[in-house]
């Protein structure tokens, strides 16, 4: 029966700031940075041998997994990388602060745009300077793979086929597996673990550098989840 730990990346830079953060590849503040070697420090404890580790194409989320990898001794996992495990696009709002957004457009209007399902921001301009049409990394996708705003609901349809064809197969074949990912794609793969409603998705919080252990059946069903930092715990949705 594998195991999953699901990793939301350290606090960084703008989340210290409380600016929307989407795309923009922020690293981690030093605060995040030590989130990061506890996170590892409380995986290895668990005694789980992990296989095989998961990340997105952000820094934030890939130096987490390193750092944690390393307090864990298991610095030669292999790791992938895909940009669909990286952070839901904020669109127009990315770089914000979100307090002085909220003075802006109002409060209502500012948690619908980002706590709603399936209402996204309103878009990136094109050509903006944190365009990721103009980051090397995602030069080898096509355009219009590329968000330039997502809601949750855009967000888990491009976790989702990921997930099916090369997360879960590996979990398939009996592999421990870490993800290291972001609030908002991970909160995606839990509503589709979990089988949360449209409705209720939205009210669940991952903290940032406090594993979610997930114990799986040998058909991959959910049949436990705790996080593994319980003074930093967030509440989980019921085992399916």
């Amino acid at each position: 029966m594998p195991t999953l730990a699901l990793v939301r990346h350290g606090q960084s830079q703008w989340n210290l700031e409380n600016r929307f953060t989407g795309w923009v590849d922020v690293d981690l503040t030093e605060k995040g940075e030590a989130e990061a070697k506890k996170a590892g420090q409380l995986l290895a404890q668990t005694g789980v041998g992990f296989d095989q580790a998961f990340a997105s194409l952000q820094t934030r989320a890939i130096r987490t997994l390193w750092l944690a990898l390393t307090e864990m001794g298991a610095v030669w996992l292999p790791i992938e990388k895909d940009w669909r495990l990286n952070e839901r696009h904020y669109g127009a709002l990315t770089g914000l602060n979100k307090a002085e957004t909220a003075e802006k457009h109002g409060d209502e209007q500012v948690k619908i745009w980002r706590r709603s399902y399936d209402t996204p921001p309103p878009p990136l301009d094109l050509g903006a300077d944190i365009d990721p049409a103009a980051d090397r990394r995602y030069a080898a996708l096509d355009a219009a793979h590329l968000p330039r705003t997502e809601s949750l609901q855009t967000t888990l349809e491009r976790v989702l086929p990921y997930w099916n064809e090369t997360i879960r197969p590996a979990l398939a074949e009996g592999k421990n597996v870490v993800i290291s990912a972001h609030g908002n794609s991970l909160r995606a793969l839990m509503k589709h673990l979990f089988g949360v409603s449209d409705a209720e998705i939205p009210g669940y919080e991952i903290p940032t550098g406090n594993p979610l252990l997930i114990d799986l059946s040998d058909d991959l069903a959910v049949t436990g989840a705790r996080y593994l930092d319980d003074e930093r715990a967030k509440p989980l949705p019921p085992t399916p």
